[in-house]
């Protein structure tokens, strides 16, 4: 298995790995940063504009496309990267998130501990999950085998076994119960896998196992014990930022490290240089293009208005007449052409290109940020690294 696959360690230190990840569709340097084009697509970014952006590889999600179009439809259009026109690495998620989110309202909610909105989601079995499609209202049933099915039709480079992603609040025979189930969906999402491997995809399992340190070492054990390409941490990681550290660590302790790393949904510039220095590998998120959006634009310590945010809001009255770019030693597109005050004026009359410009600048700035991350590591002065960016 995985005959078209490796992971090459290049350097270990105490600030962590540099390493670099061989697919069909190219190779991948890692420490990575993985962007999210949940239905296909990067929000208002064409796939020329991600590859001159210096991106590496993006994610597409595996729910979403089994809702609408179907994976089929995808498989007869010559897969995912010949439909949407991307020729790099591609990840994709196994639905499991979704399946959390769908039965638990808003997932930001939901990780702080809370609880909101409307589920769709009818019943989690021992088969898999039954929800409602947002697309037409029938009823769907995703299932590990089904879940692979359509990783293995939309053609992603680097797939995931399907996990139940439990929530903050539920209590610790839950989580053990909840962990056990998504061990057993992980080797029958394994064992499709296998059926019909053909070399063109790589499977990650997933630890779950919630904060509970013991079930974290279970489930990182588990996934280490089964022939997995590599290991993403999955799951509810804390009410803090100190406790998701702390579960990360839990998870990092006994998995095995000549495997690639993944680290699900974080993507902050703090997390990221935690997260490097624990051994994580790569790591996804849709925070860059989202707060884009909402004219979040990332920026280094120096141009922050506030140290509590890594953006600045660029709709903020401040910047109305602001001449700079949203960096001064931003080299993206957007900061060679546009002014903050450009962009704000864009902004308040809702002009679509104020949400790409900004997106593009978040994405030239994160793929930039880990750059320079492997840079420090490179040079080991990974702390100034740090201390520029975060």
């Amino acid at each position: 298995m995985y005959e078209n696959f490796s992971f090459n360690i290049l350097k270990q230190s105490n600030d962590g790995r540099l390493g670099i990840i061989h697919t069909p569709h190219g190779d991948v340097k890692t420490p990575a940063f993985i962007f999210c084009g949940t239905k296909g697509s990067v929000k208002g970014i064409s796939p020329y504009q991600l590859n001159e952006l210096n991106t590496q590889i993006i994610l597409s999600n595996t729910y979403h496309l089994f809702v609408y179009p179907g994976s089929e439809h995808i498989k007869r259009h010559g897969g995912l990267h010949k439909f949407i026109g991307w020729n790099k690495p591609m990840f994709s998620d196994s639905g499991g998130f979704q399946i959390f989110s769908l039965g638990n309202g808003s997932v930001a909610d939901e990780i702080k501990g809370k609880r909101s909105g409307v589920s769709t989601l009818s019943k989690i079995t021992e088969e898999g999950a039954i929800f409602r499609s947002y697309w037409d209202g029938s009823k769907q049933l995703l299932t590990p085998e089904i879940s692979i099915q359509v990783q293995r039709n939309i053609g992603t480079d680097l797939i995931v076994a399907l996990d139940e992603c439990t929530p903050y609040h539920s209590d610790r025979r839950y989580t053990e119960k909840s962990m056990y189930r998504s061990h057993r969906w992980e080797l029958r999402s394994l064992n499709e896998f296998e059926s019909h491997d053909d070399g063109s995809q790589a499977l990650y399992g997933i630890v779950q196992g919630g904060v509970h340190p013991d079930f974290r070492k279970v489930s990182a054990e588990f996934v280490s014990e089964h022939n997995f390409f590599a290991a993403a941490i999955g799951g509810t990681l804390g009410a803090s930022k100190e406790q998701m550290y702390e579960v990360v660590g839990m998870a990092m302790d006994n998995l095995i490290k000549t495997r690639p790393i993944h680290l699900l949904g974080i993507g902050g510039i703090c997390d990221i240089f935690n997260g490097v220095r624990m051994g994580i590998d790569t790591f996804d998120c849709v925070h860059p293009t989202r707060i884009a959006r909402h004219g979040g634009a990332l920026v280094k310590r120096e141009y922050r208005d506030d140290e509590r945010r890594e953006h600045i809001n660029l709709k903020r009255s401040e910047y109305a007449n602001d001449d700079n770019p949203i960096e001064k030693d931003c080299n993206c597109p957007t900061c060679r052409l546009f002014s903050r005050a450009y962009l704000h004026y864009l902004l308040k009359v809702n002009e679509l290109l104020a949400l790409q410009a900004i997106a593009m600048h978040n994405i030239y700035f994160m793929n930039q940020l880990m750059s320079e991350i492997r840079s420090g590591l490179t040079n080991d002065n990974l702390s100034e690294v740090k201390y520029k960016w975060k």
